[in-house]
């Protein structure tokens, strides 16, 4: 005769990322315009045709909000809590893959909200 086996039930998750940006710190956060995360990263280079080639119009290092044209002539209103606006000056030549909301500034991508 066997003994029925006691499982025990999983536990929960109770803990969240907490993100950091707002005091400073490192953002520990992979919401829309904090940290990018490692698979938005390998889905953005997976897919090379939705990169759209863009200038900077509006950049605010203070609150983290640039505008972006591309150069089909749309703009787009974008967040980023991680210094994108810092790197990415007014005038200067971007990325922005629009299925996955990366913004390459040269080598370094960003994680960015679409405001």
């Amino acid at each position: 005769m066997s003994t029925p086996l006691h499982r025990r039930p999983p536990l929960e998750v109770r803990e969240r990322a907490a993100c950091m940006c707002s005091s400073g710190g490192r953002c520990s956060s992979a919401a829309p315009g904090h940290a990018l995360h490692l698979i938005q990263e390998r889905l953005a280079a997976a897919t090379p045709a939705r990169w759209a080639d863009a200038f900077v119009t509006a950049a605010d290092p203070r609150t983290g909000d640039l505008v972006v044209r591309t150069l089909d002539g749309a703009t787009h209103a974008l967040w980023n809590s991680a210094g994108a606006a810092l790197e990415a000056v007014v005038g200067s030549p971007v990325a922005l893959h629009l299925d996955y909301a990366v913004l390459a500034v040269g080598r370094t991508r960003f994680n960015v909200a679409t405001v």
